[in-house]
């Protein structure tokens, strides 16, 4: 008999653990279908392509710095972690944050990622947990305060259109393929450890990759964002790396409030020679424990 409990047991823990394979209630109830990501992971996306923000001239693309999203994950019993980034204009900050605590959504960030950008923007971190649909309505309800396109996206072409950039190159400094998504090039670069949030695991495609994004500005020039997830001992390095190349930190702050390691997200901005950035973000790379 005690041998016929534990093989149950068991038995339950496996289909609790079980990764959520439809994700249908939670496309609904945010009215636009997400993608599923390696860690078992939904993410949905909600590009600010309302908005026209520059900055030194460039004008940036919703997938350069501008792009809000959701990922959603399984983490046990039908139970739930949600995990995102809402870009908000000034005026759209407080009753974003009061539909999100109205629906047990909390803020675990509040902050700029560029600096001197026109209009300013804010960028709005958020972390909640419980069921898939209950949390997809409240961010629903909370964007639909702004001005951010909602509904169904557009179909992406087939093939993306070909991008200003020596991406080849990019490729081979970086160390590993980037790819070609809303008229940028882009890396994600996962870090080393297994980062855990209140028991669970967040994996890279949850926000803990480092991303690195290029928009090209003509003549093998480039404008550069992104955000550094750093150790603590790795913060002061990194900032000397990326200023002894020219490249601007706009921000150090954290994403979230109970993670392990604790983690510093560095972001960055430049407009200069491709290349020459990329050179620089693998040097800050290099400085760090990432996945080779």
């Amino acid at each position: 008999m005690r041998n016929a409990l534990v093989i149950v047991s068991s038995v339950l823990l496996l289909v609790a653990a079980a990764p959520k394979s439809d994700w249908k209630d939670v496309e609904q109830a945010l009215g636009r279908a997400g993608t599923l990501l390696p860690g078992d992971v939904y993410k949905v996306s909600f590009p600010r392509s309302d908005l026209t923000v520059t900055l030194d001239g460039v004008t940036i693309k919703p997938a350069l710095a501008l792009g809000s999203w959701a990922a959603f994950k399984e983490i046990g019993g039908g139970h739930v972690m949600a995990m995102g980034d809402l870009v908000l204009l000034e005026n759209e900050v407080t009753p974003v944050m009061d539909a999100l605590q109205k629906g047990g959504i909390e803020q675990s960030a509040l902050h700029n990622h560029l600096v001197g950008e026109s209009p300013h923007v804010m960028y709005m971190h958020f972390d909640g947990h419980g069921d898939g649909a209950t949390l997809a309505r409240t961010l629903h309800d909370a964007l639909a305060l702004t001005k951010t396109p909602m509904g169904a996206m557009p179909a992406p072409p087939p093939t993306p259109p070909a991008i200003d950039l020596p991406t080849a190159d990019l490729d081979r400094i970086l160390g590993r393929p980037g790819k070609i998504a809303g008229g940028t090039y882009q890396f994600a670069v996962p870090r080393a450890e297994t980062i855990i949030e209140h028991g669970a695991e967040v994996p890279p495609s949850m926000g803990m990759a480092i991303p690195l994004n290029f928009q090209a500005t003509g003549n093998g020039r480039a404008a550069v964002t992104g955000d550094f997830v750093l150790l603590a001992s790795e913060v002061n390095p990194v900032i000397r790396i990326l200023r002894n190349g020219g490249i601007a930190v706009t921000a150090i702050h954290s994403h979230m409030l109970e993670e392990t390691p604790r983690l510093f997200f560095m972001h960055f901005w430049a407009a200069d020679d491709a290349k020459k950035l990329a050179t620089t973000l693998r040097a800050a790379l290099d400085a760090m424990k990432v996945k080779k």
